[in-house]
């Protein structure tokens, strides 16, 4: 069974597998169920088991991969082109095994700790989007009764109190109380994010490849955790190009007789993270006492926007080469290509 290519198509309860035997040629495609999964694999040669990066494959991988297996996680997108005919569990892990024998770009098999840092920001974001439908159910509410309020939390701080001293003669005592109420669970909100960024903090203080990124300017404490847990391991892309295209950030190009035009970024890849990157490129901008004469340049060619993207690309690529290469921050550091000699024969 040496070499064998099993496709597998996980659920909660019933697992789907696919395999063609080497020897007698015989198409196996069966469900095994969750309690007997690991036990299938586990008396069977080492194989190549491809499955799609979906809820619960980082921990399927993580077991397999302690079995002796090699593990290919494939994004969705790129199996879908190989369903064929209705789509159920078997016609899915025919076509994720068809997927597992094509190249393509793998999702990193992350550990448990990085696992649990991304598991950090998710409920952290979770949190900061109900703040944000908090504050703007507020200020709805407040506008049916004539009270316009600015946006942004500050401008709400300042105004709620007498807004809501206001009406008070005008509105059931019912309603007031309740919106008080909604008013002061924002600090709740506020204590629950501060305590999962203290968290991040002491880890990043613990970890050195999430110290030693940290240093780039644009990247904070919530970048330099992400990227580290998102990527896993740096040397699965084999350069900063190609991690900054896996986030979506390089743009397309097109052109003719020798003018080359860019167009706009792909956008695929990790949504959250290439967020970080944009909005702390948008920082260095406007914050930076010295951006530096690249982006001083850029900027008198190109709209604000494309400037912001393409300093969010370059430090998409710094953040890979220095968690690759182990080397520091170095600010102001140009890389020179070596200059080629040619010797000339007389």
């Amino acid at each position: 069974m040496k070499g064998t290519i099993v496709g597998v198509d996980i659920a909660k309860n019933v697992m789907q597998v696919h395999w063609v035997d080497p020897d007698s040629g015989e198409i196996v495609n069966k469900p095994l169920k969750r309690a007997a999964f690991l036990e299938y694999f586990a008396n069977r040669r080492p194989c190549l088991v491809g499955m799609e990066s979906c809820g619960g494959s980082q921990h399927w991988a993580r077991r397999l991969i302690e079995m002796g297996h090699q593990v290919k996680l494939m994004p969705a997108r790129f199996v879908k082109a190989f369903v064929t005919g209705n789509k159920n569990d078997s016609a899915d892990a025919r076509a994720i095994w068809m997927a597992t024998q094509m190249p393509s770009k793998e999702v990193a098999v992350k550990t448990e700790a990085q696992q649990a840092i991304l598991a950090l920001h998710r409920m952290r974001q979770q949190l900061v989007k109900f703040r944000t439908m908090q504050i703007n159910s507020l200020r709805g509410l407040l506008t049916e009764y004539g009270e316009v309020m600015r946006t942004g939390r500050p401008a709400l701080d300042r105004a709620i109190a007498g807004v809501l001293e206001r009406l008070s003669g005008r509105l059931p005592t019912i309603l007031i109380d309740t919106l008080r109420e909604q008013w002061n669970g924002l600090n709740t909100l506020d204590q629950q994010i501060a305590k999962i960024e203290h968290r991040l903090q002491v880890w990043m203080k613990e970890d050195e490849a999430a110290k030693a990124i940290a240093a780039i300017p644009g990247v904070g404490l919530l970048t330099a955790t992400a990227a580290v847990a998102t990527m896993g391991h740096a040397k699965s892309f084999r350069s900063g190009r190609e991690f900054s295209a896996w986030l979506g950030l390089v743009p397309g190009q097109t052109g003719s007789g020798g003018k080359i035009e860019l167009l706009g970024i792909s956008k695929r890849g990790d949504t959250y993270l290439r967020t970080l990157l944009i909005h702390g490129a948008r920082s260095v901008i406007f914050h930076a006492k010295e951006s530096g004469a690249w982006i001083e340049q850029l900027q008198k060619r190109r709209p604000l926007n494309v400037v912001v993207v393409a300093l969010a690309n370059k430090m998409a690529r710094t953040i890979w080469a220095i968690l690759a290469h182990q080397k520091p921050y170095e600010k102001g550091y140009v890389s020179v290509r070596p200059i080629q000699t040619v010797s000339v024969l007389r």
